[in-house]
């Protein structure tokens, strides 16, 4: 009778390291959610313990993870399996525990990244390629609407879709709506932190310029109103990207007047048909328009063997189509747009039309949450070699403009230094002065925010109050705000 052949020792301890490796991994990330779970329940005034249900492992619950991950993401190339993945996904049931985890955090030494919609392209919201370990808080279940017709106001959570709270407004009232984004799954919490451009923008402003006040945490895990954050981050988390500051929990709008009638159309230009010239006709026109109509473009590649581009003008006009066609053949002739384009409906419903979903679909569509389009991958638009040229060049132009500036203005080469955070404040601060009355920061007006108008705090706007600064020489707080 033959022995079995021996296994080898090296196989043997190999196997005892890979089991005991497994099983301190599975144990280390299970004390790290339960010492987190802990935390929170120790750190929260809401006496309801939280559920598990509310945190997903990729160890323990694989799928349920993968589907809360991947349920609001719109870039597949940040969900494949070399991109870092969360320790494990917590959705906070309250307020207090979305404070408690950012406590938490500092406690235990991990990274958050937290999402309202995830609807960013870049994946900054759910994913981390820097620190680990990290902890994703989604903040989805946090989506209550609060609509108060009589005061014209809304307070929405920060978890809520745009298409939501476009919803709940319509519920309450047929004359009155909210300037925000077109693509009706946006995340109103990290929407208006980027601005919120929108359909109605022409007419009232970004959804940013139309916020009263907001509920925040900050990095210390105190949640603050606009009282207590103070009006120079209140200012910097309407457009200048709230992640920055502190953690969105709600927003309080200004809801504005909408006509109970409003018309869209959608008209299509082929290279056959002229679309060059009708392109180049609509950059001349589309600011100088009635503030009413806006009108966007849509490119497009259209057919299967000799494929072409399309134009396609996709418009809101808050009005009938009989004032919206004379508007047209007096402004914008050159579209050709017909009675027979012009589409009447209510505002919600414009908002359905715009969002890009069928015709005729209902808008109890917006309270989905979900975007009419697939996911696709986004792609670096140029070539790795190609890209490098291009940053080189445009850090050249703008070494040469601040040498010009610096020339001309005798300025110090560190006073240039805007982004220095040290300067930040008493730059905003300055900005709002030089402002004065009767401009969008009148706080009598109501109407403040303007320099936050555009991609925030370097927005085009505020580029075009540094300019107007630089050319009054008479002023020395001018001066002073240069050199700041």
């Amino acid at each position: 009778m033959e022995c079995p052949n021996p296994v080898p020792i090296f196989s043997f301890i190999s196997f005892l390291a890979l089991y005991f490796s497994s099983v301190t991994l599975t144990l280390s990330q299970a004390s790290l959610q339960e010492n987190f779970i802990g935390w929170i329940n120790g750190n929260s005034d809401v006496s309801c313990p939280i559920m598990k249900t509310t945190f997903f492992t990729p160890k323990i619950n694989v799928s349920e993870f993968e589907e809360v991950l991947e349920s609001t993401a719109q870039n597949l190339r940040y969900l494949t399996k070399s991109m870092p993945k969360p320790e494990f996904i917590f959705e906070p049931m309250y307020e207090t525990h979305v404070r408690a985890s950012v406590m938490c955090s500092k406690k235990l030494g991990i990274h958050l990244r937290f999402r309202s919609g995830g609807h960013d392209y870049e994946g900054l919201s759910y994913v981390s390629q820097i620190e680990a370990p990290f902890v994703l808080i989604d903040l989805s279940k946090l989506r209550q609407i609060y609509v108060d017709i009589q005061d014209n106001t809304v307070w929405v959570q920060t978890g809520a879709t745009v298409g939501e709270l476009y919803y709940r407004i319509a519920e309450k009232s047929k004359k009155h709506g909210f300037p925000a984004g077109l693509c009706s799954s946006l995340g109103i919490g990290g929407h208006i932190t980027g601005g919120a451009y929108g359909s109605m923008m022409r007419k009232y402003g970004l959804g940013a310029d139309n916020v009263l006040d907001a509920r925040i945490v900050d990095a210390n895990g105190n949640i603050l109103n606009r009282e207590s954050m103070g009006e120079d981050l209140f200012w910097a988390i309407r457009g200048g990207g709230g992640a920055s500051f502190g953690i969105i929990l709600a927003w309080k709008i200004r809801l504005v007047p909408v006509p109970e009638t409003v018309t869209v159309f959608t008209v299509t230009k082929t290279l056959e048909q002229d679309a060059k010239r009708v392109l180049a006709r609509w950059q001349q026109v589309a600011d100088k328009l009635v503030e009413e109509l806006f009108i966007r473009v849509i490119f497009n590649v259209a057919g299967t063997g000799n494929k072409t581009v399309t134009t396609s003008y996709n418009a809101l006009f808050l009005g009938n189509s009989s004032t919206l066609s004379d508007v047209m053949e007096r402004s914008f002739p050159e579209l050709g747009l017909t009675r027979q384009d012009c589409i009447e409906m209510s505002w919600i419903e414009s908002i359905v039309y715009i969002a890009g979903f069928p015709s005729k679909t209902p808008p109890e569509v917006l309270l989905q949450g979900k975007s009419p389009f697939p996911k696709v991958y986004f792609r670096d638009p140029f070539p790795a070699q190609e890209r490098s040229h291009l940053q080189d060049s445009v850090w050249d132009k703008l070494a040469r403009q601040r040498q010009e500036t610096e020339q001309t203005h005798g300025l110090d080469q560190e006073a240039v230094q805007l982004h220095d955070p040290v300067r930040l404040d008493a730059t905003t601060r300055s900005v709002r002065e030089l402002s004065g009355p009767g401009s969008r920061h009148d706080e009598q007006e109501g109407r403040e925010g303007e320099l936050r108008t555009g991609s925030g705090l370097g927005g085009k706007v505020l580029q075009r109050q540094f300019q107007q600064i630089g050319q009054n020489q008479d002023n020395g707080r001018s001066r002073q705000l240069l050199q700041a």
